[in-house]
């Protein structure tokens, strides 16, 4: 069932299918909607004749005036209202008004306009002459026929939604699906050159060559190691769990303010103290990272940084600001959607991830709290304790 939707090449025609469809059923409405508008005209019609005979013949006993008077007394539901030569109101049937409760007769000639609106008159004569007109409106059941194209329409509309929805949400899976695949490939992929890595600074420690180099070179390599589980648990639900966040913070900061360009200015506002909330640490960190790296491409090596850290009764909220070039404001809205990028190199991934660690997986929320062109943006992550 899948494969079927996802074919680019089917979806137009199940699309004009149930066009089809939609527009036959419209159109078989609308031909039962005229047979009894058409039946209705004619029992009218009928009715007419009726009357008009009782009027040129008196004599009921004959056979022509019984029927006559058995159609009168037969009319069906039909609203109408009869009126003589002068346009006064002689009789009316099927319509729920009684003139002993409501003597208003300007009521009635509301209801006489709406049903000229509605049908064409018949005229009732007498010695060829018009004696009487009769108007009538149409049927409860036709009334209800009329609506029925729209309530139609209106089920399609729903089911037509459901339908968009149900290929985005397909399309998005499908994407989370290789994007996950892709990531767990490349955790896969990295791991068995990083263990030889880690075997070789294992090595260079125990023969004491470059101790401060090698240290170094060991940050980095845990470095990776935390990049491959993160990418290892891309596509998965990860588990949080109560972490110093201001700890992890701060050795973020430190981490990139020493392998960044020395034309930067880093600021930065955390607490001195333990704040525990429930994250997931190397999440975090990713995310930390994306915004401070983000911040650091804008201003091209070059500008003022500024992180913060500030506690509140029942979250925690994370500031970058950045020197840069600032954002487009047609682009703040979408900065966010996979594959959005300002950049000739890029994928634009990293803020759609930082999205989804913390809306998805942390239930917090992130956005641009400011942003100015020419002046820098200041991005706002708040996490709940």
């Amino acid at each position: 069932m899948s494969n079927f939707f996802s074919q680019n090449k089917i979806r137009p025609w199940v699309l004009l299918s149930v066009f089809a469809i939609v527009a036959l059923i419209l159109w078989n409405t609308n031909v039962l909607f005229q047979i009894l508008k058409e039946e209705e005209r004619t029992k009218m019609e009928l009715w007419a004749t009726a009357q008009q005979e009782l009027i040129e013949n008196s004599d009921l006993s004959r056979d022509y005036g019984i029927l006559a008077f058995d159609v009168l007394q037969k009319i069906g539901v039909t609203p109408m209202i009869q009126v003589n030569a002068s346009g006064y109101i002689k009789d009316f049937k099927n319509i729920d008004w009684d003139i002993q409760r409501d003597p208003d007769s300007l009521k009635l000639y509301d209801l006489l306009n709406k049903l000229k609106l509605e049908n064409a008159p018949i005229a009732i004569r007498y010695k060829d002459v018009v004696n009487q007109t009769l108007y009538y409106g149409d049927s409860e059941l036709l009334k209800k026929l009329q609506y029925y194209p729209l309530a139609l329409l209106l089920i399609m509309a729903l089911f037509a939604a459901v339908l968009f929805f149900f290929f985005q949400t397909s399309k998005a899976s499908e994407q989370n699906r290789l994007w996950a695949g892709m990531a767990k490939e490349t955790a896969h992929q990295i791991g068995t050159p990083l263990s030889s890595l880690m075997g070789w600074i294992t090595l260079l420690k125990e023969q004491n060559i470059a101790p401060a180099s090698v240290d170094e070179m060991e940050k980095d390599v845990d470095r990776l190691t935390v990049i491959t589980e993160r990418f290892s648990k891309v596509g998965s639900l990860p588990e949080l769990h109560n972490h110093d966040v201001a700890q992890a913070t701060e050795e973020a900061i430190l981490y990139l303010k020493k392998r960044s360009s020395q034309l930067i200015l880093w600021t930065w506002d955390v607490p001195q103290k333990e704040i525990r909330i429930p994250i997931n640490l190397p999440l975090y960190s990713w995310t930390l990272e994306n915004l401070i790296k983000n911040g650091i491409d804008a201003m091209k090596g070059q500008g003022s940084l500024t992180i913060e850290l500030v506690e509140r009764k029942t979250e925690v909220v994370v500031r970058v600001s950045d020197t840069g070039q600032g954002i487009a404001p047609k682009n703040v809205k979408r900065i966010f959607n996979p594959g959005f990028t300002t950049k000739q190199r890029g994928w634009g991934l990293g803020l759609s991830l930082v999205r989804r660690i913390i809306v998805d997986y942390h239930q917090g929320s992130v956005a641009v709290l400011k942003t100015e062109m020419g002046k820098g943006t200041t991005f706002e992550i708040r996490l709940k304790k």
